[in-house]
């Protein structure tokens, strides 16, 4: 099959079929004498091994390393079950650190009745903001960025 049918299989683009090659996550598709790549079942089920491998919040290289395993008749499932246990471990420290990032903000909102506004009186932008000495590791950060609701 070709590209866009292959793309419309998995549920994906052509581009990301594209970079996943390039990635090496998938073998460079042969081609038609007129430079078609042709991809086949095999790479169907690449893909939706990715793809679900994803899901489960693996990195490309987490995904390529369990590829290379696959590849060379290896055991798998022990190595993604360290994975998970790996990402179970820093999910844990997320929750924790997001909860204790929680009653921090909470304490802050309840306190900030007390504050000045500081606009009108000439100062600062807010002092709630500029006083406040919470913060929330990289890890949490990251993942609450990538998580947190977007509004238009």
């Amino acid at each position: 099959m070709k590209i866009g049918d292959l793309a419309r299989t998995v549920g994906t683009t052509v581009k990301t079929i594209r970079f996943y090659e390039d990635a090496g996550l998938i073998r460079a598709a042969p081609r038609t004498e007129s430079g078609y790549r042709i991809y086949g079942q095999d790479d169907v089920e690449r893909l939706g091994f990715i793809r679900s491998a994803k899901r489960l919040g693996m990195s490309l290289d987490e995904i390529r390393g369990v590829l290379a395993l696959h590849d060379l008749n290896e055991p798998t499932c022990v190595h993604v079950r360290a994975l998970l246990d790996e990402k179970v471990v820093r999910i844990e420290l997320a929750l924790k650190e997001l909860r204790d990032f929680r009653r921090e903000l909470v304490s802050l909102r309840d306190h900030a009745g007390d504050l000045e506004d500081c606009s009108p009186a000439g100062g600062s932008v807010c002092g709630i903001v500029e006083r406040s000495e919470i913060t929330l590791d990289e890890a949490s950060m990251t993942w609450l960025g990538s998580h947190w609701p977007r509004r238009n």
